[in-house]
């Protein structure tokens, strides 16, 4: 279904997210706070890329010893993740810096990574963003026959045992965005005329994609090759364990937000019409976790606050907390749900059960 077919409902929640944004914006002009990075998000910034490239250094340096090399290929699959967490993430949002420069070139750092910026704005902002959880719209519901996300989407023998075999697949995140699925989506894309959106041409996008790829192969992979101090079938382990790391992290952080037994999962009607309103829709298929877990939430790059980062994706994560009261008494007040789990395991095993229902019963008991 194409992007301007696809509408949402504009009355079932009054005036809702206009009320919330009034007392958003108040919030940072009370305090006299911008709404972008702060110096704790610039310091923050320097960590994450420091975890991912400082060990990569001594692994090609001076390290000998097998044990230190593998420890530093773990800090660097969490650094890895950390750079998608805290920093490109925010800065593809446009929410990092005031400053667009700031924001393209942070937001490039998902290259240096293995994935396409280009691709990530598609996927993220238009279809994931705007679509949450909306069938035939939001492609991180949507990956194939491997896994059922939806209880709109078919069911499957093989989906019985999905609550145990996801785990390896979100693992495999990373390394599917270099060797494959940034080529998949760039063919989809181009054919649903999205690239164009993005202001860059199909052969531009595929250009960049392919030399994106060898750079990142050849630095990350190749060098280590040559230079580190392991055989090169422990190098290649090593490479597989960082993206294992890494993707098994973010998919842990991105998939409890949203595919829990609290979401709703709307389908449009032949006529491209959705039931909910484009906020209501958010609060329904959002959910937060660990809100009170601060060194979590920092390193998570306050994606624990997922209702808060989908009403205002183009806030900074650091100022979250701050807003999410704000957030969730405005909800109460219009008597819709703001969904939260105490704990990040809790939201964990929520996951787990929505993945085993799905995988068992066509319905998905539980779901609303």
């Amino acid at each position: 279904m194409e992007l301007s077919s696809v509408k949402f409902n504009k009355t079932d929640a009054g005036d809702f997210y206009k009320v919330l944004r009034k007392r958003v914006n108040a919030y940072f002009k009370e305090n006299n706070v911008s709404r972008y990075a702060n110096t704790n998000m610039v310091l923050k910034t320097v960590f994450m890329l420091s975890l991912y490239i400082v060990p990569f250094i001594l692994i090609l340096t001076v390290l000998n010893a097998t044990s230190l090399i593998v420890l530093m290929w773990i800090f660097m699959g969490f650094g890895m993740a950390g750079i998608g967490l805290s920093i490109m993430h925010d800065a593809n949002h446009g929410a990092y810096s005031k400053n667009k420069t700031v924001n393209r070139v942070l937001g490039k750092l998902i290259n240096l990574v293995g994935g396409s910026d280009t691709n990530w704005k598609i996927q993220h902002n238009v279809l994931h963003h705007t679509y949450t959880n909306v069938e035939g719209m939001d492609e991180d519901i949507d990956i194939g026959v491997l896994m059922r996300f939806s209880p709109n989407q078919k069911l499957l023998k093989g989906h019985r045992f999905q609550h145990i075999y996801a785990w390896f697949l979100y693992g495999m995140m990373t390394l599917m965005w270099t060797f494959s699925k940034d080529y998949a989506q760039f063919s989809r894309y181009k054919k649903r005329g999205l690239i164009e959106t993005q202001g860059i041409s199909p052969a531009g996008l595929l250009s960049i994609i392919i030399v994106s790829k060898v750079v990142y192969l050849g630095v990350f992979l190749v060098l280590p090759l040559i230079f580190s101090a392991l055989p090169w079938w422990g190098t290649l382990l090593c490479f597989f364990l960082m993206n294992f790391i890494a993707g098994l992290t973010l998919a842990a952080i991105f998939q409890p937000a949203h595919v829990v037994p609290s979401s709703d999962f709307q389908k449009p009607d032949t006529s491209g019409n959705i039931e909910l309103d484009w906020a209501v829709n958010q609060l329904m298929n959002t959910a937060n976790f660990a809100p009170k877990s601060r060194l979590f939430s920092w390193y998570v790059g306050g994606l624990n606050y997922q209702v808060e980062h989908h009403l205002f994706p183009n806030i900074c994560h650091v100022h979250y907390p701050k807003i999410a009261d704000i957030v969730r008494d405005t909800a109460f007040e219009y008597n819709l749900p703001y969904y939260s789990y105490e704990t990040f395991a809790a939201a964990i095993i929520e996951h787990g059960r929505m993945l085993r229902n799905l995988g068992r019963h066509k319905d998905a008991p539980g779901i609303h």
